[in-house]
């Protein structure tokens, strides 16, 4: 049985209204993911830093004197 113009038309809205939920829900996920990914971000500059500072210590710790065999 064919459908009217008017179950078609329905058949539309509650497919756009689907979609529409699911992009909000997609949108949802991305603005979160993005806060996570600056929240990562912030800490991996921190963490590089504090390396690099620990990285200069220990080169002025460690004498650059060759080894008497040489």
């Amino acid at each position: 049985m064919a459908k009217t113009d008017t179950e078609r038309l329905d058949d539309l809205e509650i497919l756009a209204a689907h979609q529409a939920q699911m992009i909000d829900d997609l949108n949802e996920v991305v603005v979160s993911q993005g806060e996570v990914i600056a929240d990562l971000r912030r800490k991996l500059e921190v963490l590089a830093r504090r390396f690099s500072e620990a990285e200069e210590r220990m080169r002025e710790a460690v004498p650059v004197d060759k080894p008497p065999h040489w």
